[in-house]
């Protein structure tokens, strides 16, 4: 493990290059007209994800030049996350908003070792909203104020009286999107059908604003399978400063992958035997049937 001060240092480096990449966001122009479609037309990527992934990609080699780095504008299919110290980069988490003029956007950076969230850094240019964390020493709301925002968090009471996340990916046919789509409605549907009958579903159209959000203890709970390292890498290390839990989002899987592409996480509750409850409530909800990512 790095020293206190080493990743201190490595925190406030990235706060810097968020908010260089954030007035590089605030100053772009996009549009549906001019953006490229990568995999489908619900998977999106404009000049500013290329020009800010450049920036971030240069600036940390030309600090840290043995470190590695995985961003999504630069990944290549078959590429690992490397237990080597790691950056991990989104450099707008939520393009689909961004080119439709919807301010649910972010910078998302993480720092990974031994494969597991050690920073994460996550910025808004739009609502000027920090998100960041250190291993073992808190997550931050704007460096100041921590995070969740309740001192004393209320109680997790299960699934229908919780407020939860799911994002809609670009995988819009086959077995793992009629999971999510089953999931989902048995989720919001009443108790009369069978369902959960939550207080309602979010969908952010960024995960790891969704992961900030349950850090914050806003929203219960974030389900979601399809995603990438980049999208939760830095969320996941707040949300777990936070006092709040990550697991698969597969029934059983206790100790999940950041670049598994599966996760269920649950905000701080009372206890761990809370947050446990949740989880499986949630696993149970998706009866036999499991994601393949």
């Amino acid at each position: 493990m790095m020293s206190p001060t080493e990743l201190q240092e490595i925190h406030d480096f990235l706060v810097l290059i968020a908010r260089r990449a954030a007035d590089m966001i605030l100053k772009a122009n996009p549009s549906t007209v001019t953006a490229d479609s990568k995999k489908n037309s619900a998977d999106l990527v404009t000049e500013t994800d290329h020009a800010v992934e450049r920036m971030v990609h240069c600036s940390l080699k030309s600090k840290y030049p043995d470190f590695e780095f995985l961003g999504e504008e630069t990944y290549v299919t078959g590429q690992k996350l490397s237990a080597k110290p790691t950056f991990i980069c989104d450099p707008i988490d939520g393009t689909i908003n961004f080119v439709h003029g919807l301010p649910t956007v972010c910078i998302s950076l993480g720092f990974t070792l031994g494969h597991m969230p050690i920073i994460g850094v996550i910025l808004n240019p739009f609502t000027a909203q920090l998100y960041s964390s250190i291993k073992n020493q808190g997550a931050f709301l704007n460096l100041t104020t921590r995070l969740p925002l309740k001192s004393v968090p209320a109680p997790l009471e299960g699934l229908n009286k919780a407020l939860v996340a799911v994002e809609w990916g670009s995988d819009r046919a086959g077995a793992n999107w009629d999971l999510k789509a089953r999931t989902v409605l048995r989720l919001v549907s009443g108790k009369e059908t069978g369902g959960c009958m939550v207080h309602s579903l979010r969908s952010q159209g960024s995960a790891a604003l969704d992961f900030c959000a349950v850090a914050a203890g806003s929203l219960d709970l974030f389900w979601e399978g399809g995603c990438w390292a980049w999208d939760v890498a830095a969320g996941w290390a707040i949300l777990e400063e936070a006092g709040g839990m990550v697991v698969d989002a597969n029934p059983g899987g206790w100790s999940p992958r950041v670049d598994g592409r599966r996760y269920l996480c649950v905000r701080k509750g009372r206890s761990r035997e809370e947050q446990k409850a949740m989880v499986e409530e949630m696993w149970a909800v998706m009866g036999d049937s499991r994601f393949t990512y």
